[in-house]
């Protein structure tokens, strides 16, 4: 699959805030960014609208907060869509955005920017020269950094088809070329298609166990230790629920299993760590 990214500006309620004051204080221009913090980039301003990259647009009457919006041709619109579920791109005071799924944050974003967080978590598989298998692609941050740090191969899925489409008109994803391929389906549905101790490393970052919980049993975590060679790396993200109030221990329910599958653990931050015995 060939996955393009969007090259129109991305707005958000900080960002119109931005363009409005600067108008209203009378200036011509502003340095701001068009792209969620990845760059910043000169906007020339008038009283009708705004120019970027040589093309005018509108000032937008009203953005909500913790929205980001593109433009669509003819106006500013979330970036969202609604299959089943609500799936929506998340600004952050980070700049790199997370997204939720009906209401749900998928990435951590309150103490940390989840861009900063993914490469914590891939450090901790060491990628260079490894071909990884990245079992629910997201964003796409582990692999960005799966990239960043040399990997000679990043086999990335992703089961929702709006995620994906969330990740064309996210400028922090990264695009499927090179060593990056992603597929979109069902990681479960796929894996059976990967050789015997076919990759290097495994970085798995399912939803929560209550979403899916096919993507924490033993059958699934058999066939990560089947792909994975001796002495591979594998991270587990689990998050840390609060024990109290779920009434389970779940990065430990994982690690047991994990044990069971064929994987020496340990727990770490918010996820389990294990080799491929």
């Amino acid at each position: 699959m060939n996955h393009t990214r969007n090259k129109g500006p991305l707005l958000t309620a900080r960002v119109l805030q931005q363009l409005l004051f600067a108008r209203s204080a009378g200036a011509t221009h502003l340095d701001c960014s068009m792209d969620l913090e990845r760059s910043q980039k000169s906007v020339d301003l008038t009283d009708q609208g705004w120019t970027w990259q040589d093309h005018q647009y509108p000032y937008p009457d009203h953005l909500k907060d913790r929205t980001i919006y593109h433009w669509s041709g003819d106006a500013f619109e979330a970036v969202s869509r609604f299959s089943g579920s609500l799936i929506k791109l998340v600004p952050t005071d980070w700049g790199t955005p997370t997204f939720e799924i009906d209401g749900i944050k998928m990435l951590v974003s309150a103490q940390v920017s989840p861009w900063i967080d993914a490469e914590r978590k891939v450090a901790l598989i060491a990628p260079a020269g490894k071909v990884v298998l990245d079992t629910c692609g997201g964003l796409g941050y582990f692999a960005a950094w799966c990239l960043e740090g040399g990997a000679r191969q990043i086999l990335s899925f992703e089961k929702n088809p709006d995620v994906v489409w969330l990740r064309s008109l996210n400028p922090w994803s990264p695009v499927a070329e090179g060593a990056l391929t992603l597929t979109q389906g069902d990681v479960t549905q796929h894996i059976g298609g990967l050789g015997d101790g076919s990759v290097d490393a495994v970085l798995h970052d399912p939803p929560r166990f209550g979403i899916a919980g096919e993507l924490y049993s033993l059958v699934f975590y058999k066939e990560l230790a089947r792909v994975l060679r001796r002495g591979g790396r594998l991270f587990h993200y689990t998050g840390t629920p609060n024990r109290l109030t779920s009434g389970r221990d779940v990065p430990n329910e994982v690690a047991g299993r994990l044990r069971e599958a064929g994987f020496r653990t340990t727990l770490s931050g918010d996820g389990v760590l294990a080799t491929r015995r």
